[in-house]
C-alpha cells in the first residue's frame, strides 16, 4: 500500500501479530513521521513506553527488533537463589605452551 503524507510517498508495511496481520499508517508527528504499534503487539513482545528498538531495512521491509539490554546488578541478585554450581570443564588436550 502506498501512502502520501505532506507530498511524500511512503510504503506501509504490515505486522505479523501471531495468526493475523495488522496494518499501520504512517502519520505526521511534529516535523517527523511515525507509526503507532498496536497494544496487543506491544503486550506480546513485552514492550513499554521508552523502550529502545533497533530499526533496519531487510528485503524492502522495515524491521524493528528489541534492543538487547544487560540486566542490572539488582536484577541479577534477585534471580540468585543462594546456590553456586561448581563443575569441572574439559578444555581438551593441551595444544600449545599451556602450563599444567
Amino acid at each position: 500500500m502506498i501512502v502520501h503524507i505532506m507530498d511524500i510517498q511512503y510504503n506501509v508495511y504490515t505486522f505479523e501479530g501471531g495468526n493475523h496481520m495488522e496494518q499501520v499508517a504512517i502519520r505526521a508527528w511534529g516535523n517527523s513521521q511515525g507509526i503507532r504499534i498496536p497494544k496487543d503487539i506491544l503486550e506480546k513482545l513485552n514492550l513499554k513506553v521508552s523502550d529502545v528498538l533497533d530499526i533496519e531495512i531487510e528485503n524492502d521491509s522495515i524491521v524493528l527488533r528489541k534492543q538487547f539490554v544487560h540486566k542490572t546488578f539488582e536484577e541479577r541478585l534477585a534471580e540468585f537463589n543462594g546456590e553456586i554450581s561448581v563443575c569441572d570443564f574439559d578444555w581438551g588436550e593441551p595444544v600449545g605452551r599451556e602450563i599444567l
